[in-house]
């Protein structure tokens, strides 16, 4: 009976995260580096991953031998941010890494030489016609009890916590806002941490906050006004996260991506049918203590579409996010 190859997992607490971030682009590994072979002759992928639910795909992927059939061993750490993780699989110090489309071209646009070989989540087709979005997308836009705001037309001058600028929650909200007439040079972009941005709501120090996940409940549970479901809004269907590599590691590895393919293709497919079983894998996989009544529940979206990237690219520039369309000429790796 075959075993499925092991997922050799690194788990990091904050501080332990925030060096990663140096480390991982300052370390020894060189662009193309070889994949390490085993003795049962499998080949090892370094993964970068950002700890999030939705990993849960891959970890029953690699329980469940759909890796181990292509002849693969995962090994995956979790590093700070999608930024970080980029930068690895730039170096070569991972084959892939997992980001979002937003961070991947930011990337690209600085010039990154980067490939997006599969998707890992996203939402379904449809999605931004569904009748209730907020209970598909697992980011929210939330208004203080205390300001009296109901709907995102009344943020116009208001302050708004985002954890970091010009990043994904920043980039969505921007999007929602203009969406409803409101012009986002008035807002006052402050920046919290997701446990201080649900405190500051609830003490009225902000006006309205975007959240993820078991921050939203957290809010909700103080009262806080859900106002809009800002990631659904900007993506609106497809691949939003993707396991990107950098282009010397498509180079020189092209058949083993081609088998990471197949494999995450198998896993996704497998989440999306047994979606309470993936979450508990995330959940396990990040430490949460969270249950899996108490989180939403991801889309896994492996294929990419041209579409599903041509429509961010667009929005980035028409946000001012970015100052050009990034040439899309070739990023996607055609699935094998």
């Amino acid at each position: 009976m075959r075993t499925p190859a092991p997922a050799r997992i690194t788990r990091s607490a904050a501080v332990a995260a925030a060096i990663a971030v140096f480390a991982l682009t300052g370390c020894a590994s060189q662009p193309g580096q070889q994949s390490a072979t085993g003795t049962d002759g499998s080949t090892t992928l370094k993964l970068a991953a950002i700890g999030l639910t939705s990993d849960g795909s891959l970890m029953l992927g690699i329980d469940k031998g759909f890796f181990a059939d292509e002849g693969l061993e995962i090994e995956t750490s979790i590093v700070a941010n999608p930024p970080a993780g980029l930068a690895a699989a730039q170096s070569g110090q991972v084959d892939l890494a997992y980001a979002p489309s937003i961070p991947a071209l930011n990337a690209l646009s600085q010039g990154i030489p980067l490939e997006v070989i599969i998707g890992a989540d996203g939402y379904p087709d449809g999605a931004a016609q569904a009748g209730d979005p907020g209970s598909i997308d697992d980011t929210g836009l939330y208004a203080s009890a205390q300001s009296g705001i109901s709907a995102v037309e009344q943020l116009e001058g208001k302050t708004i916590a985002v954890p970091a600028r010009k990043a994904q929650l920043e980039v969505t909200i921007t999007n929602t806002l203009v969406e409803n007439g409101v012009d986002p040079a008035t807002v006052n972009w402050v920046v919290l941490d997701f446990a201080s941005a649900v405190a500051a709501l609830k003490n009225g120090t902000v006006d309205a906050a975007g959240l993820t996940s078991q921050f939203r409940d957290q809010a909700e549970a103080d009262g806080a006004t859900f106002l809009a479901a800002p990631g659904i809004e900007f993506f609106e269907e497809g691949a939003v996260g993707l396991w990107v590599a950098g282009a010397s590691t498509v180079e020189s590895k092209s058949d083993v991506l081609a088998a990471f393919q197949r494999a995450i293709v198998k896993s996704s497919e497998y989440a999306n049918e047994h979606p309470e079983e993936a979450v508990q894998a995330g959940l396990e996989f990040t430490q949460s203590p969270l249950t899996v009544d108490e989180v939403r529940v991801p889309f896994w979206t492996p294929h990419v579409r041209e579409d599903d990237i041509v429509r961010v690219n667009k929005k980035l520039v028409d946000l001012g996010f970015l100052p050009a369309p990034v040439p899309l000429d070739g990023i996607i790796m055609a699935e094998q």
